[in-house]
This record gives C-alpha cells, structure tokens and sequence, in this order.
C-alpha cells in the first residue's frame, strides 16, 4: 500500500500562537463526557501482570473473547514487542500492544474498538509505562456518518480532556490565488488548510469552493492525516511537504489531495481530477514496493503525456534499479524521480539511488518546514527533496506558461550535474546543487 517517504522531521520553535483556537488549549477544558466503554483501566492493570507472549493469560483476562490475532517478535522467553487482538461477543475487539526490549516492559497500550455497522470502531486508548502506570487515554469522537472528526487527549485516570485535535475541520472560506497561479496538485497525506500558511495560495473555483478532494475519505475535506498506523496515533506528512512548494515557488497555487490508501484504483478518478483542476505539475512524495498498488496510476498518468508527475525515490538505503519502488520505477516519460542529497553533492545516508530507476537528486536534508500544527522545523529525506523540485518546475512554468510535461522534465534534467565523487554512476542525469537557482543557460 501506497505511504508517504519522509525519514524524519524535527520541531525547532513554538507552534503558531493563532491555531491554539483550531486545536484546542492544552489543559483541562472540560470533563470527558461518559461513553459505554468497559473498563480500560482496570483490564489494563490485568494485561499489565501477564508476559509478552502470553496468549492464554490473554483468553483469561478478556472472558468468552476469542484471539483474532497474536504477534510475537523476538527470542523465546523474552519477546521484546507483542500485539493481541480479541474479539468479544456482540463485537467488539480489545486491542493489546506491549514494548518490552530486554524483555523489561517499557510501554504497553490497550485499545477499546465498540461494534460498529462497519465493523469494530476504534473508540478509546490508555498507555501506560514499564511500571503500568497509565499516562495518558485517547479518545475518537464521530460524526453522524460516522467519520472521525476530533481525537480527544484525556488525562491519565481518564476523567477530564486536556487536548482536543481536529480530524477533519471544514475548509475555512478564503480569497482565490492569482488567475495567473500557476496550478500545482500535491498528492499525500492532505494538508492543514486552516493554517495561516495557506492563506491565499490554495486553489479554487469561481465559487470561492477547494479545487483538492479527500480520496481516502471521499470527501471535500482533504485534511492532513494518515491513520494507517494507528487511529489514535496519527501521523502527518503533507503538510510539511506543501510548505517548501508555498515558499520555494511564491507562483503556486496548491491543489491538494488526500491519497486513496483504502482503494489504491482511485488513483484513476484522482489523476483526471488533477488534470480537470487545471494541474500540470503533480508532487507525490510517496510510494510502496508493490507493483500492483500502482496500476490504476500508471494507466492514468500514461493517458496524460502533457502531466509532469515528480516523485520520490525513497529512504531504505536501496538501488532501485535492482530493488524498485513504485511509482518511480513504471516505465513512464512523464516521471521524474527524486533522491536526497547532502549540500555537498553526495547521497544522503539512507536515500535510495538507481543509475537507470532515479532521474536526479538535490538537497533534500535539514530543509526548513512548517509542520501540521503550524510549527517551524526540519526535515530530511527524499520526500522533501521532490517539493523542492517541484518548486522549481512551477517556477519554469510561469516563465513559461506554454510549456507541457516534456519541457519541463527536460529543462529539469538540463540542470543536473554529475555528483560528487565516486567511480560509478547512481543516478540517470545528475544532481541540481540549488534548485532555488532560476538562471537558464
């Protein structure tokens, strides 16, 4: 399945004073409102005192459930991480996952996901620490279609809500950019639309609506999460990726969208719906290792030769012309693959190379962002090396408002450079030193 490719971010500075309104203050604001869960806390003192590994303590604990699935990773005897989920009459699951390196218990959390029509619904968290204390509860509260819309950050025993998230906000009303803006489609993990960042420079209709769309969802709403990993630990990506395209190419105009994780042969809808929004630069920092993920896209991207789509090499510290990564390795004119480097020339620790599967690289590493909740930070990795490159392509575009794919793919690649050093090439063109560089030679 399709992921976003960063390697990792790093606040520096305070969040935004101004989105303390859109999240919520950070202490208690009100008491946690009674739902019908069971017992968290008490069960979770019950799977604190078994072992890792111990499925049949877990059947004893959790009464007339029935284990769905049991994962155990290392030795025999001192297992140093486990999962457990068990399905309860009338259809609930608990959800059991324990840390313990050494086989000494550093973090254990329990999840309570209630019946649901569309099957078991996660509803509450509590982690706790080595010694079983509880630190925190989490709690997803839903709309009337069922969506999540606010995850709740509750105090240790449960009782009050210290933090509230939104999930998915309505788009704020907002002036369009420039008729002259020159159309940028971002295809991750959404963006946080309420942030000031974006004022202006999304793109949308003559009735002032977004032009993006939420293809995980389905929805007008393609707000920054990605909750693949954990509904009540979501991760967030495109934001931080949008924010070198805004400062890098001041022309742009975002058109964003939520990436089709539930049903990857979305890919087709999403693509002519870029293509229809007037997009013909595509940033996708993302990708898998499964060929097949990917079909719907190919055909869709095939089918628009006058699309650029810029996408990542990855991080996993792999030649991708032996190992490949999709999209990047489809056998398409109109993609340019992106790899990080260091400012110096050389490949950044962990970036994935190719002397035929990645087109160029440029410096990817320690590049200022602003993250999903509105703080400054840096970033490393090819995910954040494609924007910088899509950047460069929407500023070639407003110069040149009557270029297509190919022209832009091949005054790219006219950039490039060998790298630094080494008897043996990594790349197909080279690398760019600046890519915030305009002068056309």
């Amino acid at each position: 399945m399709g992921r976003p490719m960063n390697r990792q971010v790093t606040v520096i500075s305070r969040i935004v004073p101004m989105i303390v309104g859109i999240y919520g203050a950070c202490h208690a604001v009100a008491p946690a409102a009674a739902a019908a869960v069971p017992d968290l806390l008490g069960h979770l003192t019950a799977v604190c005192a078994l072992n890792s590994g111990d499925t049949a303590g877990m059947r004893r604990v959790f009464t007339d459930g029935r284990v769905l699935k049991a994962r155990v990773d290392g030795p025999a005897g001192t297992p140093f991480r486990s999962y457990h989920r068990i399905l309860m009459p009338g259809g609930g699951e608990w959800v059991v996952s324990r840390l313990s390196p050494g086989g000494r218990l550093r973090r254990i959390s329990l999840e309570w996901h209630a019946p649901a029509p569309d099957g078991a619904r996660a509803v509450m968290a509590v982690n706790a620490s080595g010694d079983c204390r509880a630190t925190e509860g989490r709690r997803l509260v839903y709309d009337a279609g069922g969506h999540a819309e606010t995850l709740e950050i509750l105090s240790a025993d449960l009782t009050e809500v210290v933090f509230r998230e939104p999930l998915n906000p309505p788009v704020p009303a907002d002036s369009a950019p420039s008729q002259d803006a020159v159309r940028v489609a971002v295809i991750d993990t959404g963006v946080n639309y309420t942030l000031p960042l974006f004022r202006g420079r999304l793109a949308r209709n003559a009735a002032g609506d977004l032009l993006g769309y939420d293809f995980w969802d389905m929805d007008r709403r393609p707000f920054d999460l990605d909750t693949a990993r954990s509904p009540f630990f979501p991760l967030h990506h495109g934001t931080a990726v949008t924010s070198i395209i805004l400062r890098e190419a001041p022309e742009a105009a975002i058109i964003p969208y939520r990436y089709p994780r539930p049903d990857m042969t979305r890919f087709e809808d999403l693509v002519a719906h870029a293509d229809r929004a007037g997009a013909m630069i595509v940033n996708m920092a993302m990708g898998s290792n499964a060929a097949s993920d990917w079909g719907a896209f190919a055909r869709a991207a095939k089918a628009r030769p006058h699309m650029l789509f810029i996408v990542s090499a990855g991080n996993d510290g792999r030649d991708l012309d032996k190992v490949p990564v999709y999209p990047a390795a489809l056998d398409l004119d109109n993609i340019l693959t992106v790899t990080s480097a260091e400012i110096d020339g050389r490949l950044a620790r962990g970036s994935n190379w190719g002397a035929s599967g990645v087109d160029i690289m440029v410096p990817g590493e320690q590049v200022a962002v602003t993250d999903h909740r509105g703080a400054a930070g840096k970033a490393s990795g090819s995910s954040f090396a494609v924007p910088r490159v899509t950047a460069l392509a929407a500023r070639l575009l407003a110069r040149h408002p009557d270029w297509r794919g190919p022209e832009l793919k091949a005054a790219i690649i006219k950039r490039a450079r060998l790298p630094f050093g080494g008897d043996e090439p990594i790349l197909r063109h080279g690398w760019i030193p600046d890519p915030t560089d305009d002068f056309e030679g």
